[in-house]
């Protein structure tokens, strides 16, 4: 799953990052309530994951807005208010679930698993495929010719972009924006060096290409010359 954590505590929100990662899902973390909803606005997630009590924007009127917006990626609120009431106000708001502090990372995570099950009949597409290669993006795993593929999260997040888009030129801008989150120069070497890896992961080992540079334009990933 694709997770968008946001909560201004610093220690709690690190650990939250490095043991979502850890149990195989990708995390990006937004440290107040305007940036969070812009992410989640602008991004695809599976899941949200909001504190109640933000600087800037507070949780509620985050998952308000992403609702108002559109947006059905299941929300989860976390919360240090616990009574009914509070609970209510938050689900009213929006949310899917409520969970209150302090908790257990592994009921975190396992509220969070049966959300993104429970997300699955809204996505439009579970499973890209470009000629022999295969990204699953339920069980987060890519294969070429049937042969697993290995890939880092930030790789995984790129060649699910392009694959999304396949057929289709990407830009430099469009993956700095939606795969890093960066609104900067797009003349930044991170996407040639990314690039680069997931090229020879996907492409190294077999007969023909299917990642391929449009010079002057970007990237595409396609079964045939671009």
């Amino acid at each position: 799953m694709r997770v968008l954590l946001i909560e201004d505590d610093r220690e709690t929100a690190q650990f939250l990052v490095k043991a979502l990662k850890e149990s195989g899902h990708t995390a990006d973390l937004a440290a107040d309530g305007e940036t969070g909803l812009a992410m989640a606005l602008e991004g695809a997630y599976d899941v949200l994951v909001v504190d109640r009590m933000l600087p800037k924007l507070d949780g509620l009127s985050v998952v308000k807005t992403v609702r108002a917006e559109g947006r059905r990626a299941p929300v989860l609120i976390l919360s240090a208010l616990g009574d009914v009431d509070d609970r209510v106000k938050g689900l009213r708001a929006g949310g899917d679930d409520y969970l209150t502090k302090p908790y257990a990372f592994s009921e975190l995570l396992a509220r969070l698993e049966a959300l993104g099950r429970r997300a699955v009949p809204e996505e439009q597409e579970t499973r890209y495929a470009v000629g022999d290669l295969v990204l699953d993006r339920l069980s987060h795993r890519v294969t070429r010719g049937g042969e697993g593929i290995p890939l880092q999260p930030r790789e995984y997040r790129l060649l699910e972009y392009l694959m999304k888009h396949a057929g289709q030129v990407v830009t430099r801008t469009m993956l700095l924006e939606n795969v890093w989150d960066y609104h900067f120069d797009p003349q930044t070497n991170v996407i040639d060096v990314h690039i680069s890896r997931l090229r020879s992961k996907i492409d190294k080992s077999f007969d023909r290409p299917l990642l391929h540079t449009v010079r002057g334009a970007g990237y595409m990933v396609r079964d045939g010359a671009p």
